[in-house]
């Protein structure tokens, strides 16, 4: 089965001639690499746009990614919240820094010459809220985005990455840490780096699912109910640690993790 895709895939990526990649170094971006590798090879370019929101733990892990697929790497620097857009947090901010970052990679596609910049997105995509995609829909033939073309879902995807022996076959899906904030709530380089240091913190207790809101001060923990008790036992030296590091309150949220728990605000509304 997953031969038979892979195949597929490969063909028409190799239809375009040349790409850069842009990748994050998840599941998606980098199940796209390996095929973009594979089909192009020094014909295909992996950049990484390396913002305030994006964990340095995920830039390491991009780096090696990219080294163990064997396809060229660019990191390429923005502040996004140099763009007001973007730092005011309303629920379009997600297509403001996709206008920007498609900048970022066309003039690298330029640059080089290349055909095209690849997009991960997959059939599954569709069934959230995902702002950022009206910009690459606004981009037109600028973007090419195989797994949607083709129908592939996240699943496959993933069995796609098991098949050719990613590492990140199996890893949890990690949204910029702008997608901690309450949308109105204007994003600032002191509280992502305050998210940042609390997720590290519990990552490196050993916990794997998880988010961290920052509700103006106040930390809500999401994790899966069966990991409840686990974090209860270390509650001090969670405490401790999270007021340390600027967090007034500490809470769990007791609905348990799930994968953009801020939008919902926004169906409530509708």
């Amino acid at each position: 089965m997953y031969d038979a895709r892979t195949d597929q895939l490969k063909r028409a990526i190799m239809d375009k001639g040349s790409a850069v990649v842009a990748f994050s170094g998840g599941v998606d971006s980098s199940t796209l690499a390996y095929l973009a590798h594979a089909a192009l090879g020094n014909r295909a370019v992996a950049v990484t746009v390396k913002l305030l929101s994006f964990p340095q733990r995920e830039l390491d892990n991009a780096r090696q990614v990219a080294e163990e697929i064997g396809i060229r790497h660019r990191i390429l620097e923005f502040n996004e919240l140099n763009v007001p857009l973007i730092t005011e947090n309303t629920p379009e901010r997600c297509y403001f820094c996709k206008k920007e970052i498609l900048k970022m990679l066309a003039a690298v596609k330029d640059e080089l010459g290349f055909n095209v910049i690849m997009e991960g997105s997959t059939a599954s995509d569709t069934n959230a809220y995902r702002p950022g995609r009206k910009a690459l829909s606004e981009a037109g033939d600028l973007v090419y985005s195989p797994f949607l073309e083709q129908g592939v879902t996240k699943e496959e995807v993933r069995g796609i990455a098991r098949h050719a022996g990613l590492s990140v076959a199996e890893k949890p899906a990690s949204p910029c840490l702008a997608s901690r904030f309450p949308y109105g709530n204007a994003l600032t380089k002191d509280s992502i780096r305050r998210v940042e240091e609390a997720e590290n913190f519990l990552l490196d207790m050993g916990f794997t699912d998880l988010r961290v809101r920052d509700h103006q001060g106040m930390a809500r923990i999401e994790l899966y109910p069966f990991d409840f008790r686990e974090l209860l036992l270390h509650r001090e030296k969670i405490l401790s640690y999270f007021k340390k590091i600027g967090f007034d309150y500490v809470t769990l949220d007791i609905e348990g993790f799930r994968s953009g728990s801020m939008d919902e605000v926004l169906w409530n509304r509708m």
